[in-house]
């Protein structure tokens, strides 16, 4: 079983040594450039950040819940009529009232709000490292279309030059009455296909630039050849058994299958008593308009001010079978949670085994169509060799030639299959994420910092600054074509 090493270097430090080692002769991006810009610009990955940090609050916002509170009112009032009996009634009032509320016990209900907010702050971080790695699967597919769709737009103009050159030869023999018109008409034909392909494959050019744009956030300029992927498994076992520890998605899921099982406790302190400590202060002043009550009148204690504490306790005794229901919901919802869990490991068994199959596979395609190169570039010098002779005609040329474009569009494919195959088994197997990418300059992004920051937070005044976009936007970006870059 290959044993996997996975220091502060990552995954993509053998990839910034290796192409290191390339000298290119212009400017040229790289996929760890493409990666990176990526991972700092994506809206995608920035919209799960803050997500994020909004599940962070989860756990303030359940603490609360048990820590005391302070409120205060106050209120004016003016005694518009006064009832006709009530000969010591004021004009006015002003009246002002503080509470404390320090709650004791709550049937475990606070305790498990915040284990269940806690449980779901490490679901979604395992989340949000599942939205990294599938970024980064979707840009290294990206940035390898834009690769394979810059070569077979070559192969394509390369085989309507070819063709040309041919029409031009065959009207040539035809004029000197050795072809027939026939010979001319295949050779035109020929061209005219190899022009709607040579047009069909810069279209696919350009919607392969556009993604490009989308996910890194800028045009692609000279794509670099990438390095080897270092690191993948020597058998699809290794990898099932890599993935069912590492994948983000299934941690995830494992997660909220606790924190839905709080979720039950949560529910089940419906039914339980709750004890709690008050005190509280009230003040009333009748700003001299209330009268004394006694024969003769006269003035009386126009102000006053109370003060009360105690403890109270809170027994449900019949509540029509509310905590029950709650009960049996959350119950309801941790089975889903426990289903779903296995749903997706099996989702990742399957995406590992079919990862590693196509890696496998793409790699085989790569050898066999190299062959298949090989052996169409011979068969066409020996078919314009017979020509000459007499033994072959235009149509077997035009035949050969068509024979080899469509091997070598088929290895640059298959190319291009494997390298997205191997980087999507990685990912697969939760080997393909941020905190595996040597991502220097400080910018690696760690969810834990902004949970550290708020869980302690306690005072109601305190806010963050006004949202602002930290993702870049594509509207100055020109429009792609299909043309390829001259060096």
């Amino acid at each position: 079983m290959t044993r996997f090493v996975w220091g502060r270097a990552g995954l993509l430090s053998g990839i910034a040594c290796i192409a290191a080692m390339q000298a290119p002769s212009a400017r040229a991006d790289t996929l760890r450039e493409a990666l990176v810009l990526a991972y700092q610009t994506n809206p995608t990955l920035q919209a799960a950040r803050a997500q994020q940090r909004g599940v962070d609050e989860g756990v303030p916002i359940a603490r609360a819940a048990g820590l005391p509170s302070v409120s205060a009112d106050g209120r004016y009032t003016e005694f518009v009529k006064q009832s006709s009996t009530a000969f010591n009634a004021p004009d006015r009032a002003v009246n002002a009232n503080t509470n404390l509320n320090v709650p004791i016990y709550s049937g475990g209900l606070v305790k498990n709000q915040i284990k269940a907010a806690k449980i779901r702050v490490e679901a979604g971080q395992a989340s949000l490292r599942g939205s990294e790695s599938s970024v980064f699967s979707s840009v290294v597919a990206a940035y390898m279309d834009v690769i394979r769709n810059e070569a077979i737009v070559g192969l394509n103009h390369n085989q309507v030059d070819v063709l040309k050159v041919n029409l031009q030869a065959t009207s040539d023999r035809y004029e000197i009455g050795d072809l027939t018109r026939t010979d001319v008409a295949q050779s035109q034909s020929r061209l005219a296909l190899a022009q709607s392909d040579a047009r069909t494959a810069e279209a696919n050019l350009a919607a392969a630039r556009e993604t490009y744009i989308q996910l890194v956030g800028k045009a692609p300029e000279a794509l670099e050849t990438p390095p080897p992927l270092p690191n993948l498994p020597d058998s699809p076992q290794t990898a099932v058994d890599q993935a069912l520890e590492h994948n983000p998605d299934l941690i995830a899921a494992r997660e909220r299958t606790l924190a839905a099982e709080k979720d039950i406790d949560v529910a089940s302190a419906g039914r339980l008593p709750k004890v709690s400590l008050f005190t509280s202060g009230a003040y009333n002043n009748y700003l001299g308009t209330l009268v004394s009550g006694g024969q003769g009148g006269g003035s009386a204690r126009q102000a006053e001010t109370t003060a009360q504490a105690g403890a109270s306790i809170s027994i449900p005794l019949f509540q029509g079978g509310l905590p029950a229901a709650q009960r049996r919901q959350a119950q309801a919802s941790a089975s889903t949670a426990l289903e779903n869990e296995i749903a997706i490991e099996r989702q990742v068994i399957a995406q590992v085994r079919s990862a590693y199959t196509s890696w496998i596979a793409s790699k085989d395609l790569i050898r066999s169509t190299q062959v298949a190169v090989d052996a169409a570039k011979l068969s066409l010098e020996g078919v314009r060799a017979e020509n000459t002779v007499g033994n072959r005609t235009i149509l077997d040329i035009l035949n050969a030639e068509q024979e080899l474009l469509n091997a070598e569009v088929q290895f640059v494919t298959a190319r291009r299959n494997a390298y997205v195959a191997g980087f999507s088994l990685l990912a697969a197997m939760g080997r393909a994420e941020a905190r595996d990418l040597n991502l220097d300059g400080g910018i690696l992004y760690d969810p834990e910092v902004n949970y550290e920051r708020v869980k302690g937070k306690i005072f109601d005044w305190e806010n963050d600054p006004a949202p602002v976009a930290q993702s870049t936007r594509t509207v100055d970006t020109p429009l792609q074509d299909g043309e390829i870059p001259q060096n």
